[in-house]
């Protein structure tokens, strides 16, 4: 050790000593607080964990919920809809009635009974003029009588269902879970934003980006259970938007686009699909985030 070394190694440990360390004390790192690492594991997940949360259905009654009450009823404790090929719901919501949300954390558990069920979880979303659709007479020409019966009926139900007609956010969900945990942008020329297994990042008048894999599509699918309850979350902070099901995340958006973002709006329950269809929601819980 050199001269100058052992200078200044003496006057910080005197430097030490008169603040009351000692030299042992200043060479030891930090005791480690009783019973281990400072560093500790989060709790489980606990999907009925509900501290803070607010029940926003009371498991027996529509109050504060709105939808075509040939579609919706509450049965068995749960908010259902139904659609059959003899009485169509179309597409359209039930929605709740309690207020926008804006940031929030929602727990459902959701089950879809019929291979045509599709539905999913609308949010921050808006009430618009259905999107009638318009077929060119040399196609229409070409359709069945059933086809054109069935596009008629459909119309016709958008028409009907007006009302209940929503834009926005959607966490979706179908019986085949070909789409279940994505982010889908209904009635958006966006479409389908964040397919699962991806996030995604979108800003002004670029395409949606990806910006990270939570691993396949196919490998995140294995979660999920057809025809079975399914606890679905969803966590809207900010512009960032998080679908879980059955403790997996789906799917994130970042979403940067003023043309498209949306900071708070409406939320709701959709159905739609072919053939007899059955799309039950139970335990519905919301946390408002700051």
């Amino acid at each position: 050790m050199s001269n100058r070394t052992g200078c200044r190694t003496l006057l910080t440990l005197t430097c030490l000593a008169a603040f009351g360390v000692t030299a042992s004390m200043a060479q030891k790192p930090a005791a480690r607080p009783a019973g281990g690492s400072r560093f500790v594991q989060p709790e489980p997940i606990d999907f009925n964990d509900h501290e803070g949360w607010t029940q926003i259905f009371d498991g027996k009654t529509l109050k504060n919920w709105d939808g075509p009450s040939e579609v919706w009823h509450v049965e068995d404790g749960s908010i259902v809809g139904v659609s059959s090929d003899a009485h169509p719901s179309g597409t359209t919501n039930i929605i709740w009635k309690g207020g926008e949300v804006g940031n929030f954390m929602l727990k459902v558990e959701m089950k879809l009974e019929g291979t045509g069920a599709n539905g999913g979880i609308q949010y921050r979303s808006a009430l618009v003029a259905p999107q009638l659709r318009q077929i060119p007479p040399d196609r229409l020409a070409q359709m069945t009588p059933e086809q054109k019966q069935r596009f008629e009926k459909g119309q016709a139900l958008l028409k009907k269902h007006a009302k209940w007609n929503l834009t926005g956010y959607q966490g979706d969900f179908d019986y085949n879970n070909r789409y279940t945990g994505q982010l889908y942008e209904q009635d958006s020329p966006r479409g389908i934003i964040a397919w699962r297994g991806q996030v995604v990042s979108t800003e002004p008048n670029r395409k949606p980006r990806l910006l990270a894999t939570l691993g396949t599509s196919d490998e995140l699918k294995a979660f999920i259970k057809p025809g079975e309850w399914n606890q679905v979350e969803i966590i809207a902070d900010g512009h960032t938007l998080t679908h879980i099901v059955n403790g997996h995340v789906m799917a994130v958006l970042v979403d940067t686009d003023p043309k498209f973002y949306r900071a708070k709006g409406l939320l709701a329950f959709e159905i739609e699909g072919g053939g007899d269809v059955k799309i039950s929601h139970r335990n519905i819980w919301l946390k408002r985030l700051p």
